[in-house]
């Protein structure tokens, strides 16, 4: 094959337009699905009249759904692997601090048995997470 006129040169060029239209349909699939893939933890937080805490870092927060499962911010875990994973978790971190959720249904002892946990993995600070009454009531407003 000659290419290019009298010279006995192949031409090496690569077509990369449908690699760029491959491409540009892949991140349309992934912008449409990816809200879609957000899911959390249903949890029924017990009331208060407390002011919420105002925070620009990452937190780390174990949740306990109604079902008495355990949750790492939305990742499910066993409550006898729990101070593992946070253990793991705290290793690159300066900050040991974390909050609880628990669903205002679930037994104390198994609160106790969390906060055991978590204090076991040498967290320093542990905050519990609650719903302001205001807000719940806002909350029935805008349901009705």
């Amino acid at each position: 094959m000659n290419y290019g006129g009298k010279n006995n040169h192949l031409m090496s060029d690569i077509n990369v337009t449908p690699f760029v239209d491959v491409m540009l349909v892949l991140l349309i699939i992934f912008m449409v699905t990816t809200p879609m893939m957000v899911q959390g933890v249903n949890v029924s937080l017990p009331e208060t009249t407390s002011e919420p805490l105002s925070s620009t870092k990452e937190l780390l927060v174990i949740t306990i759904d109604s079902n008495n499962k355990v949750y790492i911010n939305d990742y499910q875990v066993t409550i006898d692997f729990l101070q593992e994973k946070l253990i793991k978790i705290f290793k690159g971190r300066s900050d040991r601090e974390v909050y609880l959720r628990a669903d205002k249904e679930i037994p104390y002892g198994m609160v106790v048995r969390v906060m055991s946990e978590i204090k076991g993995a040498g967290v320093e600070r542990l905050g519990m997470v609650t719903e302001p009454v205001i807000y719940k009531n806002k909350r029935k407003e805008l349901k009705s």
